[in-house]
């Protein structure tokens, strides 16, 4: 196996991602729920990705703010970062292998470790 190398690369990672995330039984209701275009969220991911993983500033967003909104008709629950991370662990390690591979995870977990809190920062304030 490669390492991911290029954006096509990214794009194969994201679209596989996809895929079994949609179907899975836990996310995949919570990924409906977002109600978006899979055909025009796809490339936000990869351009997300790229900028994360080779550094290349091609993504202008908050995906922070997204899923706070998303929490708001969804509640996001450790299970779904939990099961989230163990897909994407798992499509990137059928996928790859290398240094930027196992950046894509590390940095995955850190993202996920800070929605998580940040959502449960923010579900504290609105039970008060």
């Amino acid at each position: 196996m490669e390492d991911i190398q290029h954006k096509k690369d990214i794009q194969i990672l994201v679209e596989t991602f996809y895929k079994t995330a949609l179907r899975d039984p836990l996310i995949g209701p919570v990924f409906k729920a977002a109600n978006f275009e899979l055909k025009s969220h796809i490339p936000v991911m990869v351009s997300f990705w790229e900028t994360i993983l080779f550094d290349v500033i091609t993504y202008k967003g908050n995906p922070m703010l997204k899923h706070l909104e998303l929490n708001q008709s969804v509640p996001l629950k450790p299970s779904h970062f939990e099961r989230w991370m163990n897909i994407w662990i798992e499509t990137v390690s059928n996928k790859f292998q290398g240094p930027v591979a196992e950046k894509a995870i590390i940095r995955a977990k850190s993202i996920a470790q800070l929605m998580e809190y940040k959502i449960k920062q923010a579900d504290q304030k609105t039970s008060l």
